[in-house]
């Protein structure tokens, strides 16, 4: 997959099955970023009261892995091989809009690695990741 493909995705929807689970959908692309937006809500709730926080590391890692499939050739696709997430605020049910945005900070010819940020509507930080991304000849 292309940037153009990323981008003819998101001008069909831009949501992949996990997005239909969890109310998040790819909305935007360049070279070497993406984003992906949705609303946590009670029904991501963990045991605590608080969204879980995979609804977060699954954001961050969508967006880490459009931004590499934005640098990537038409035979090449990839895949996670890590993910670090830090959580710094906590998501609810009226926490609204989430943006995760990420950002390829080197790729070659077999690893790339990247990062991304998830924001509330008013910009506040509400977790981060780093990842290492396989890429992969087909």
């Amino acid at each position: 997959m292309t940037l153009a493909k990323v981008q003819g995705l998101i001008a069909a929807g831009g949501r992949p099955p996990i997005g239909d689970t969890l109310g998040f959908q790819l909305v935007d692309a360049g070279d070497g970023w993406a984003a992906f937006e949705g609303v946590p809500g009670p029904e991501h709730y963990n045991p605590m009261g608080t969204v879980h926080g995979g609804y977060a590391a699954t954001l961050l890692d969508s967006a880490c892995g459009i931004a590499v499939v934005t640098k990537l050739a038409d035979d090449q696709a990839m895949t996670t091989l890590e993910l670090k997430t830090s959580y710094i605020k906590a998501m609810t049910g009226t926490t609204g809009k989430v943006r995760a945005e990420g950002r390829v900070i080197s790729i070659g010819r077999r690893v790339a690695y990247t990062e991304a940020s998830l924001t509330d509507e008013a910009g506040r930080l509400l977790a981060t990741a780093t990842s290492t991304l396989l890429v992969i000849s087909q």
